[in-house]
């Protein structure tokens, strides 16, 4: 089936790593593992909490940063790790997905983090991505590695908040990324980066996973799916890595407009943000830049901004 081309929308810089907080001159083992020689800095894991901030992570050295909404930067914590997805709690803290040490939690009040759920807790641990918090508290989260078409074995788990159960809902995926939950949360939807493809993940009525297929086949660019967004209509924003895009599809996947990054092709994520939440913050690791994108559909609240029952 063809689409006409949708509208698009540049994206405008908002604010970038600055200058005293790129660590160029240090090592990291992430982007030597990658073959990215030295690097600054790379963006990941946009979440706002409830004051407005913006929290960020650099899994190249390891930090968290909360970033003001005049666009001041604050490095929160730098640890041995490589933080690489990040949402916020109801409650306020900060869970975050690292590659090589499993689920942290941060303490945003004085900077203190440890695991939540180390990588002891999964058999053939791969390397945690992404998370997403459904609106029970239970948490999900991808088991990326290095995984792809060579070794379709990623995998997405589910920790119940009511009990701590861990669940491994698939373990088939070549190379899961982001991953967000649909309006009434009958299904999730799984960013399969090797693949260029995001998969429809729905449930039966005692919440197992079925019937897993595919949403969308995308086309082009040098990596594929990486972060994802929900809106208040139940469109989705899906970051193109490495076509420096994200694509607005609706729920039946027709393209209902076109990002593109000024900054370059290095876009991984995205959140909703602003004072209508109408706006959408996306990272661009390339330059170290957050971009902005005005969006006329609001985004659908988060976990961090929903009040309890």
């Amino acid at each position: 089936m063809f689409f006409k081309p949708p509208p698009v929308i540049e994206a405008t810089p908002f604010t970038r790593v600055p200058k005293e907080l790129e660590l160029t001159d240090r090592p990291s083992a992430w982007a030597h593992r990658q073959a990215r020689g030295s690097i600054g800095a790379f963006l990941e894991g946009p979440s706002f909490d409830r004051d407005g901030n913006l929290w960020l992570v650099d899994i190249a050295h390891g930090r968290i940063f909360r970033v003001s909404p005049s666009g001041d930067w604050d490095v929160v914590v730098q640890y041995d790790g490589q933080p690489n997805g990040l949402k916020i709690h109801r409650d306020g803290r900060v869970f975050v997905a690292d590659f090589v040490r499993g689920i942290m939690e941060l303490d945003p009040v004085n900077g203190r983090i440890e695991p939540f759920l180390g990588r002891d807790r999964f058999p053939d641990f791969k390397g945690f991505n992404d998370l997403f918090f459904a609106s029970n508290g239970d948490l999900y989260f991808t088991d990326q590695g290095l995984t792809g078409l060579h070794d379709p074995s990623g995998r997405v788990w589910r920790h119940r908040a009511a009990d701590g159960r861990l669940e491994c809902l698939i373990d088939t995926v070549p190379s899961p990324n982001g991953l967000v939950m649909a309006r009434d949360e009958s299904l999730l939807y799984i960013a399969v980066t090797r693949a260029n493809a995001v998969w429809r993940m729905p449930f039966d009525t005692e919440g197992r996973p079925f019937k897993v297929g595919l949403f969308v086949q995308l086309q082009g660019g040098a990596g594929g799916p990486d972060g994802m967004a929900m809106d208040a209509e139940g469109n989705l924003s899906v970051v193109q890595h490495g076509a420096g895009k994200v694509w607005l599809l609706s729920p039946t996947e027709e393209p209902v407009a076109c990002i593109v990054a000024p900054t370059g092709p290095g876009v991984t994520n995205l959140a909703y943000g602003g004072p209508e939440n109408r706006t959408l913050y996306i990272t661009e690791s390339g330059t170290g830049h957050v971009l902005t994108a005005e969006m006329d559909v609001p985004g659908e609240p988060m976990y961090s901004h929903r009040d309890g029952a």
